[in-house]
């Protein structure tokens, strides 16, 4: 696997709403009605990350979730970190 450059990581970013860098991760926030509707975003996600075998950071308060990616394996950001960004943008 290997580490994207900051060129591509740019690149890979205009294309994705809403994410950013984020020290050497991609980082989204997103903001929901209540608790119960950030829980069943985090739990969809949960068993997305299972399917693939990538683990965000997940940060939950009340109704605001944040969810970071990097291939820790690989030591940054990689094609695998992108690939799940587009499918969580699709949800």
């Amino acid at each position: 696997m290997t580490i994207l450059s900051q060129e591509e990581i740019k690149k890979h970013l205009e294309l994705l709403d809403e994410w950013r860098l984020d020290g050497d991760a991609i980082k989204r926030e997103w903001i929901f009605n209540d608790f119960s509707e950030a829980m069943d975003f985090i739990n969809m996600i949960a068993v997305m990350a299972e399917k693939h075998n990538h683990h965000p950071e997940i940060f939950n308060v009340y109704n605001q979730v944040s969810l970071r990616f990097n291939s820790h394996d690989a030591g940054g950001i990689t094609e695998r970190d992108i690939n799940i960004a587009k499918e969580i943008n699709k949800l």
